[in-house]
């Protein structure tokens, strides 16, 4: 099928489920609309198995086109990253910038190691064969909890602000860390990145602190043409040409694109939005991307419901999977409570801060899409399939209680 075929079918599709969704099934838009897409796709794989692979067939063509991680990583998480940030309150933000950047670097680390290593016992448990080195990818690709997940299911939730905006800003960041975590192990077991401290100190400032630096770079230059126009459809685009051309431009330049994007949703947000927007600007600004969010989320939740038809069903895959579950959950405790505990020292927090950031850490279409990036093999088809799994229970069951366990414990 043409890419704009399938462009069509998708949305369509997303429309369709979004409708029944609203209209019988009652759940959050996007949980909705995944959990429609998981039964669909769980049909066709029950209907192939009694002969009918026609339709089985034709769908796997279609999802063949799509390459989900190419779609999100380097497509809809720009947008997605921009669109959340742009309401995120800078001082806020800055009140709690310390134990934020704790949350996306030391315990972004710190997950990966406990996740690997106990993935490393499980694995060889029921007998998955598989070398440290992809534990250790495994551990970094579920480590970050997912924006895209998180920030549209904590504003129904009714967290406490404050802790809202240490979930909001620890997701904005820490996927960009994670992703470079995952860039320097995937170089080692590829064989293409030296494993010397030197090298993952070098790579870690070129992607994390460049990507921040040409993110406020990019930011300065969108405010300065912002404040010099009074025309609410130029200001659009020239945000949309900000976020698009921002991320295509700062992964030629080998900086991390959701960092950057990050940072430049911030500055336009808080100081281009008072600053050099009249409120006819900013009421537009806010309703296409509010728009665009809808849309992208719809179509990623979708995206992730579909993709139960590449997974490859073993019992063994699917034994770890639930296994893991779990396990990466005690390593968010974990990396959650140690620095949550240390600086409890210093400064209050709000009560059961660690238990709502714990359960309130969900996994989504970010882990999925570089799951989906592994070299193909063995390997990928065991990590995808129990990433897979770790992911429904995040969305499906975590995404779906934070509400009452927010409502329990405030």
């Amino acid at each position: 099928m043409k890419s704009l075929d399938v462009a069509a079918l998708v949305l369509s599709l997303a429309a369709i489920f979004s409708y029944i969704n609203f209209r019988f099934i009652r759940l959050p838009t996007t949980i909705g609309i995944m959990m429609i897409a998981m039964l669909m796709s769980l049909s066709l794989v029950i209907v192939s198995l009694f002969g009918f692979k026609g339709i089985h067939d034709k769908a796997m063509l279609v999802l063949g086109g799509i390459d989900f991680n190419e779609t999100l990583m380097h497509g809809m998480l720009s947008l997605l990253l921009f669109a959340g940030a742009l309401h995120v309150n800078l001082e806020d933000l800055a009140s709690h910038k310390w134990i934020i950047s704790i949350l996306a670097t030391f315990g972004v680390v710190m997950s990966t190691f406990i996740v690997s290593g106990i993935a490393w016992i499980v694995f060889r448990y029921v007998d998955i064969k598989l070398s440290f080195v992809y534990c250790l990818l495994f551990g970094s690709l579920i480590a970050p909890t997912d924006p895209v997940a998180v920030i549209g299911i904590l504003k129904k939730a009714g967290v406490p602000k404050s802790l809202e905006t240490k979930i909001t800003g620890e997701c904005l960041f820490n996927d960009g860390i994670a992703v470079v975590v995952f860039l320097v192990i995937t170089g080692i077991v590829t064989g293409g990145h030296e494993v010397e401290a030197k090298h993952i100190v070098l790579l870690f400032f070129e992607e994390a602190v460049g990507g921040a630096f040409f993110g406020l770079c990019i930011g300065w230059a969108a405010y300065w043409m912002l404040k010099r126009v009074d025309n609410y459809q130029v200001e659009v685009l020239l945000s949309l040409a900000l976020v698009m051309g921002g991320y295509a431009l700062a992964n030629t330049i080998h900086v991390s694109g959701p960092i950057a994007i990050v940072v430049a949703g911030l500055l336009i947000g808080n100081k281009g939005r008072f600053l050099a927007m009249s409120d006819v600007t900013r009421e537009h600004l806010d309703s296409f991307w509010e728009l665009i969010d809808e849309i992208l989320n719809a179509v990623l939740f979708l995206l992730i419901g579909l993709e139960v038809l590449v997974l490859t069903i073993k019992g063994s895959y699917c034994f770890a999977g639930i296994i893991m579950i779990p396990v990466v959950l005690i390593a968010r405790f974990m990396s959650v409570g140690l620095p949550v505990t240390f600086m409890r020292l210093f400064r209050d927090f709000s009560p059961n801060t660690v238990k709502i950031m714990t359960w309130g850490g969900l996994r989504g279409g970010i882990s999925v899409a570089l799951a989906l990036s592994i070299p193909a093999g063995p390997a990928r088809e065991t990590l995808l399939t129990v990433t897979y799994i770790i992911v429904v229970f995040s969305i499906l069951v975590q995404g779906l209680t934070i509400q009452r366990l927010v409502n329990s414990k405030c």
